[in-house]
């Protein structure tokens, strides 16, 4: 069995959270989550076929979402600390984790950019929710 870095996954997780490759790094083709990820960008061009006439918003609704949990995922992963990492993902490849900073910046930056979106997220389902989309 392989081993499985954790910086890697994190790293994964942040930047193509949205698309599922983290699961698939971590847990094969036959992970169901990862599958769930990777449908989302399928269901946009359901959204953008079935709505034509909505709002940019919600056409990309699915991988908006799909993507702000690869950001949670991604900050799980990361502060998982490494012997339970080990513990769940490499524990027949006899060799153990260290992590060391550049998965500190990478979770920090995971954590700038997963929030503004978030709050961007709320921010603009609101927008259209009580002014019919007046501010953008």
């Amino acid at each position: 069995m392989s081993h499985k870095n954790k910086t890697l996954a994190t790293l994964l997780a942040s930047v193509t959270g949205g698309l599922g490759i983290h699961r698939f790094y971590l847990k094969g083709l036959s992970d169901r989550w990862g599958w769930l990820h990777a449908a989302a960008l399928p269901a946009c061009g359901i959204v953008m076929g079935a709505a034509p006439q909505a709002d940019w918003y919600f056409w990309y609704l699915p991988l908006i979402l799909s993507m702000l949990a690869g950001f949670l995922e991604a900050l799980v992963l990361g502060l998982m600390s490494d012997e339970k990492w080990d513990a769940a993902y490499n524990a027949d490849s006899g060799r153990r984790s260290e992590s060391r900073w550049p998965l500190a910046v990478i979770i920090v930056a995971t954590v700038m950019v997963g929030a503004g979106m978030l709050i961007a997220t709320i921010a603009r389902l609101f927008d259209l929710l009580y002014t019919g989309g007046a501010y953008g």
